[in-house]
């Protein structure tokens, strides 16, 4: 049977203002705003130097503190980088590359993501390191047990051609795995196979695979991680595997923005 994928796009959609009804935005905010339109525009390419503080403060009114702190703002959010003697300069973003979510596909026994790095010419390879934990009750909820019950955690770093793109973490009930040779996600016959075929090898079918993405700034350990600017925004994929009786994983794949877009290929029909 194939594996159906349902997805679910949470996004946040501004109402329109009332009539008459005007929002003080700070004088900052409105420098970091056109800076920031100017960039996605193209009109300030990657690479090219932004206004000295001066040059703000005269353009918009404003006094240094307030220029600076527009600046910094941009420079968390990875638009922008400070050269030392220099100035301040339109940051070189990496090559942005498609994600294509077709990985539940029928019959496959190679790691998923090995596969979409093969597809792009690239290396496909990650570090792990699984321990048994308790579930936290947002766990539990997500995969239909107890709060507290085991769960086999394992924390996953993703790389291409060696550098960083993409981490996540993921939970199996230990009620279904404990003992079997698919216990551990990346030890004996079926490491890197994927959630499906190991839950396969175990005689759970996986019917279906719900993701929801959300985004969020980075965390500071995820940044470190990831090689990426404190303030970053990333994508965050909830994804959940379920056979018809239950779930049997879920994760959480953090997927920085300034180097994947998400691409869903859906059968219909």
């Amino acid at each position: 049977m194939q594996c159906a994928q349902l997805v679910k796009l949470s996004l946040n959609i501004a109402r329109p203002r009332p009539p008459g009804v005007t929002v003080t935005q700070p004088a900052y905010q409105r420098i970091a705003d056109d800076l920031r339109r100017q960039i996605v525009d193209g009109v300030l390419a990657p690479g090219d130097k932004i206004p000295s503080r001066p040059q703000l403060r005269e353009r918009y009114g404003v006094s240094d503190a307030v220029a600076l702190q527009a600046v910094r703002l941009l420079t968390s959010e990875g638009h922008l980088e400070a050269r030392s003697g220099s100035g301040t300069y339109v940051r070189r973003r990496p090559e942005l590359k498609r994600l294509s979510r077709y990985w539940y596909k029928e019959g496959r026994t190679t790691s998923p993501f090995r596969e979409e790095m093969a597809r792009q010419g690239r290396t496909g390879e990650w570090r792990v390191s699984s321990s048994t934990e308790q579930a936290t009750e947002a766990v539990a909820e997500r995969l239909g047990i107890a709060a507290g019950d085991d769960v086999m955690c394992s924390r996953y770093t993703f790389l291409a051609d060696g550098r960083p793109v993409m981490a996540s973490v993921s939970w199996e009930p230990l009620a279904i795995t404990r003992g079997t040779q698919v216990m551990f996600p990346e030890e004996g016959p079926y490491a890197g196979a994927g959630v499906v075929a190991r839950m396969r090898a175990i005689g759970r079918q996986v019917e279906s695979a719900e993701e929801v993405v959300t985004a969020r700034p980075i965390l500071a350990a995820e940044a470190e991680e990831l090689g990426e600017q404190v303030g970053a925004i990333v994508m965050v994929i909830r994804r959940t595997y379920r056979t018809a009786e239950r779930p049997v994983e879920t994760a959480d794949i953090v997927v920085p923005t300034d180097r994947y877009e998400l691409g869903y290929l859906i059968p219909v029909g």
